[in-house]
């Protein structure tokens, strides 16, 4: 399931440049060597690419440590080891401690699905300065995502109108208009990606960081796992639980549940961060500028999404602010209580006709850069989930459900529940009706949970810590705001989670920090 679930929509078929890309990445010669025997060529980091976001190279850290890029081989198919094989983009930088006190690697899945970790570590890597002076730090772009054989659906124009399109439907022709265009959006992504699309499953992405454990040079895999990435290592430790090391887990997925039942407890955990934001407005000393009571900041925003529902405003010319837009740049702007402020001044203007900051909002949600260029953040998120969740729902059952996620939520429950139908007519089979984490044997796993977290309900850290078992699943509680727990800097948190990957030293299970 997705940290967050992004609004499905039209586009029409992927550039020539761009598949170009796509089908350059895959070898097609056969193996003829051990790949837990390769060594990798780490050298200075390029710029990034399009589909890992765009942008500068990565800064040197404060204390000049240099970030290093490599691409490791994987095999295309892990049914197949011997077969064709593809390259998985590395980043790293090296510990500052010194070499007798170095554990291994720390190996960063900030989630997604298809979020680049390659662009991600520098830019939270300053926050893990205290995990450095034990580990190098090391993240990836997981298959499919960034460099690592990036799944490809459409061009930036094509994704320009696909997150303007509505995805809240709301009689017969616009529910005909949704299924068209999933179909055309899902064709597309067989037509230009069919090679990788079978093998984007959370199953291969464990492989992958098994292998990438054997050639960093370590015997466990020591993890940090944020949102999705929490989903990926319950499963690593499920298909090699001896080989678990010190591993934690933050803004954790619940591992029970089906795809629906993520998209509702979504429903839920935005609309609690909602009532949070709301509550937080009007608890300020300074009057609240939208809305006089915290039901009143909900009711206007309401009437907002209502209006453009039937007109959209201005945004960043020339386009509009849409209703669907607006729902992903405000669920956005709660993955973070640092964003509360933007989301207030967001909808200030919002309601003077201005809906550029929201607009904004929702272009970060979709990995849209300044330039009008897209990360595959949202192809690799669609990709992954399909091909891991078994599910298929059509508009007949979404229409039945759609009173239940209402009742979750009067503003994101249509936007949740028509999301449902993202993976119908996908190319490839789902996996499973839900992920398999339990891990009997596995070293003790640190599973952190918010209570405010909106991407990934609270409720969820407690279902990881049960489904991955007895002695291995331990679980930490923070009672904050925001999407993840460690990123805080709650200096309880963070020193539970240092003292374990530092030292080794498990806290109570129970533990609770505020």
């Amino acid at each position: 399931m997705p940290s967050v679930l992004p609004p499905r929509a039209a586009v029409l078929t992927v550039s020539a440049v761009l598949l170009s890309t796509l089908l350059a990445g895959c070898g097609n010669d056969a193996q003829d060597e051990d790949l837990t025997r390769q060594e990798l060529s780490w050298k200075a980091c390029p710029a990034p690419d399009e589909a890992q976001g765009g942008g500068a190279p990565p800064s040197p850290l404060p204390d000049d440590g240099e970030w290093q890029c490599a691409t490791m081989k994987a095999p295309l198919d892990w049914g197949d080891p011997e077969g064709d094989t593809i390259g998985l983009e590395l980043i790293r930088v090296r510990t500052t401690g010194a070499e007798n006190e170095r554990v291994g690697s720390l190996i960063f899945n900030f989630g997604g699905p298809g979020g680049s970790g390659v662009t991600s570590l520098p830019a939270f890597a300053e926050g893990y300065a205290t995990l450095r002076t034990r580990y190098d730090l090391v993240s990836f772009d997981p298959r499919g995502v960034g460099r690592s054989d990036p799944v490809i659906c459409a061009n930036d124009q094509q994704l320009d109108a696909y997150f303007q399109q509505d995805a809240t439907p709301d009689d017969a022709a616009e529910r005909t208009e949704l299924v068209e265009n999933t179909k055309e959006f899902n064709d597309a992504c067989e037509q230009n990606s069919e090679q990788i699309l079978p093998h984007v499953r959370t199953t291969d992405a464990a492989h992958d960081l098994d292998l990438m454990r054997q050639v960093l040079g370590d015997d466990r895999l020591h993890y940090f796992g944020i949102s999705y990435g929490t989903e990926l290592g319950g499963v690593y430790a499920h298909l090699f639980p001896k080989r678990v090391g010190r591993a934690v887990f933050d803004a954790v997925v619940d591992p029970t549940q089906d795809s629906e039942q993520g998209s509702l407890g979504q429903a839920k955990g935005f609309q609690l961060a909602l009532d949070n934001f709301a509550e937080d407005c009007v608890s300020k000393t300074e009057e609240c500028p939208i809305g006089d009571s915290a039901q009143d900041v909900k009711d206007r925003i309401a009437r907002l999404l209502d209006d453009l529902d039937r007109k959209p405003i201005q945004g960043v010319f020339p386009r509009q602010l849409t209703q669907t837009a607006a729902t992903s740049g405000i669920a956005q702007a709660l993955y973070s209580q640092d964003f509360w402020e933007f989301l207030t001044q967001g909808l200030e203007e919002a309601y003077d006709g201005d809906g550029r900051i929201l607009l904004l909002l929702s272009d970060s949600m979709n990995g849209r850069s300044e330039n009008g260029e897209y990360s595959n953040i949202t192809p690799a998120n669609i990709a992954i989930n399909c091909a891991d969740d078994k599910p298929r729902y059509d508009t007949a059952y979404v229409e039945r459900k759609l009173p239940e996620f209402r009742a979750a939520s009067d503003l994101f429950g249509d936007y949740m529940a028509w999301s449902m139908l993202s993976c119908t007519d996908w190319a490839v089979a789902g996996a499973a009706d839900h992920p398999d984490v339990s891990a009997p044997g596995a070293a003790p796993i640190l599973v952190v949970g918010n209570t405010g977290d909106p991407a990934t309900p609270y409720e969820g850290a407690r279902a990881m810590a049960n489904a991955l078992g007895k002695g291995v699943g331990v679980e930490l509680t923070y009672r904050g705001q925001g999407h993840g727990a460690y990123d805080s800097k709650n200096k309880c948190v963070q020193g539970a989670v240092n003292g374990y990957l530092l030292d080794g030293k498990v806290p109570p299970a129970g533990t609770v920090c505020t």
